[in-house]
């Protein structure tokens, strides 16, 4: 590494330091250690690869400096003509431990980004959805980017840097004083001169770049914010395209302009540092030179002792920020464990039993559940708080107990925040409950696989979320194993095989981020199909069309009734159509079964359900 590349290296590392460094425990290190013990084969191969180029790297002037001597002497050419051939091999065999090195060191990293990105996306996925709805998208997605390479860098970049130039530097002295303690010593006065540079001139640039990274984040929020379908046409249907693109160009041009002041801060770093090893060179040839002039020192040695003068200030830079290094990769590494450590509050046991043969049943009883806070779930830095709220969860279900028969449907309704949705998540073990319990088939969900209940239990929510990905691989998320022609079955019964056989690409269209390029109905109608490819024995229906148009919803209607038939359903409506269907309804009112029966029964009642039949049910069917 050059004189140059480990200033700028100094630079960069110094500017990260500042408010990213804290304390680190001995837990950190040993499970930082776990990680790499996989990689222990080839990390030791690393550092004797590090070590020999290191040895190289100080054998090459002493050789140098040798054949300054024999010229001088007059010797032999194939005395001249064997150095320097020793020197090309010198140079080979650098090259060839360098590409070794490096090869060494990309695997090394990119093999713990893999473990590391694995472990945390694993993680993440068994995460209860309140952790979704808590969390900043980007936050998260930074710790697997930047805060994973950052850790990586522990392994490639500071452990290559430490040890290359630790064994570079001890050597480099030990030749140069054994050549010339003198000169040696002398050289060695400036090494606070050439370090000092790196301490205030880091400080003044970590200033810069951490302010240049707010802009940044902030840039990238109001771009990721903006470029989706709904942002785009909020900005439209506001008519503020002008003040937006002032408020982007204000950030825009301020990180601009903090970047010339960082390229000028760091080029006069880089200059300064040049200058102090220019004249440490000078020194080196003028002692030198006299004391050769005197017979103190051959004229190669003066060479030698210059050319590993190159090869000591470079190593020094770079040592000067290696702790700043490793604390970073530390900070990293702490950062990744905390998404890690993060407990999820559904976990499936070692040995879970089966669900048995035959129809599925679905039983609440005596239910008690309130949403997790957000201390158990979440991190303060993944929500952009100060401080986590700690309060406990509010009892959202009270004592919700009822059964449903295989094949039998149940009609959920109440007001806004019953607490319905929140019965429809439990069924599938979105949350487990804090009292009471969920049953399918008799068998508490606690005690089956996370297989089984998927297999079982199909859920269509309002959203009708879709991902960015073509309908064939929207609908195998369901059931990869399915063929075509099972696909094209699914979409004939969702009322969707004209429309995608009219579509350019047919089951390889891609539908958009979230399905915009597909309506409201359509986007609800494949989430129908993805239930029915599925084929569970249990479908949930969450209010699949409270926003859609009549004629769209009269489709999803259709829909709907092909994937109820023969399946065990609970659905949660606002149509009249369905309710009188169900085999029973349930009235739920602040997390409370208020009244059950069917639609003739809890009309004559002349309870709640009765009002909302006229407030709400009864305009629908006029």
């Amino acid at each position: 590494m050059d004189i140059e590349s480990s200033a700028r290296s100094a630079m960069w590392n110094a500017s990260r330091s500042g408010s990213d460094r804290r304390p680190f425990t001995r837990a950190t290190l040993t499970r930082i250690a776990a990680f790499a013990r996989p990689l222990r084969t080839s990390l030791v191969v690393f550092l004797i690869a590090s070590v020999i180029t290191a040895v190289l790297a100080v054998v090459s002037p002493l050789l140098a400096g040798q054949v300054v001597d024999a010229i001088v002497a007059r010797s032999a050419p194939p005395v001249v003509l064997g150095l320097a051939g020793f020197i090309a091999l010198i140079a080979l065999g650098e090259a060839a431990f360098g590409l070794l090195q490096r090869w060494l060191s990309s695997r090394i990293g990119e093999d713990l980004i893999l473990a590391l990105r694995t472990s945390v996306y694993d993680h993440v996925q068994k995460m209860p959805i309140a952790f979704f709805t808590r969390t900043r998208t980007g936050a998260l997605v930074s710790r697997l980017n930047n805060d994973v390479i950052g850790a990586q860098r522990a392994f490639s970049n500071t452990l290559s840097t430490v040890v290359g130039n630790v064994v570079t530097l001890v050597l480099t002295l030990i030749v140069m004083l054994g050549i010339s303690w003198q000169v040696t010593l002398v050289t060695l006065v400036f090494m606070p001169v050439f370090l000092l540079p790196a301490r205030f001139m880091g400080a003044r640039l970590a200033r810069l770049s951490r302010e240049a990274a707010d802009h940044n984040a902030t840039m990238a929020t109001q771009m990721t914010e903006r470029f989706s379908a709904p942002g785009a046409t909020l900005i439209k249907l506001f008519g503020r395209p002008r003040e937006e693109s002032a408020a982007f160009y204000a950030r825009a041009a301020r990180v601009r302009d903090i970047g010339v002041r960082i390229a000028v801060v760091q080029q006069v770093f880089v200059t300064a540092l040049t200058l102090v090893s220019a004249l440490a060179l000078a020194v080196v040839y003028g002692m030198g030179g006299v004391i050769a002039a005197d017979g103190g020192l051959e004229a190669g040695a003066v060479v030698s002792l210059a050319l590993l003068l190159t090869r000591l200030y470079a190593p020094l830079t770079a040592l000067a920020s290696a702790r700043v290094e490793v604390m970073t990769a530390l900070v990293s590494f702490e950062r990744v464990f905390e998404v890690l450590d993060l407990e999820p509050l559904v976990a499936e046991k070692p040995v879970t039993t089966p669900i048995p043969d035959g129809g599925v049943s679905v039983e609440f009883d005596r239910v008690r559940f309130a949403y997790p806070s957000a201390d158990k779930i979440s991190l303060a830095s993944l929500e952009e708080v100060a401080v986590l709220d700690t309060r406990g969860g509010v009892e959202v279900l009270h004592d919700v107990s009822f059964r449903v028969a295989p094949g039998q449907m149940i009609a959920l309704v109440g007001s806004s925040g019953a607490g319905k949705s929140t019965i429809a998540q439990l069924v599938p073990r979105l949350y487990d409950v804090d009292e009471g319990t969920v049953r399918l088939s008799s068998v508490d969900v606690r005690d089956l696989s996370a297989e089984d209940i998927r297999r079982s239990v199909g859920l269509v929510t309002q959203d009708g979320h879709l991902f960015h990905e073509s309908i064939r691989a929207n609908l195998l998320l369901a059931r990869p194993e399915a063929t075509d022609a099972e696909v094209w079955e699914a979409l004939q019964r969702s009322r969707l095989t004209d429309l995608v056989r009219e579509l350019p690409d047919g089951l390889d269209t891609i539908v958009g981020e979230r399905g915009y390029r597909l309506s409201g109905g359509e986007r609800q109608r494949l989430t129908i199909a993805r239930v029915l490819l599925a084929r569970p024995q249990v479908v949930i229906l969450d209010e699949a069309t409270a926003h859609l148009d009549s004629t769209s919803e009269a489709a999803v209607q259709a829909a709907l009734a092909e994937a109820l038939v023969g399946r065990t359903s609970i659905v949660i409506a606002h149509r009249l159509s369905t309710i009188r269907q169900a085999d029973q309804i349930l009235v739920i009112e602040e997390g409370r079964v208020v009244e059950r029966g069917t639609h003739e029964e809890l009309l004559t009642a002349e309870g709640r359900y009765t009002q909302l039949y006229r407030t709400q049910f009864a305009p629908a069917a006029s």
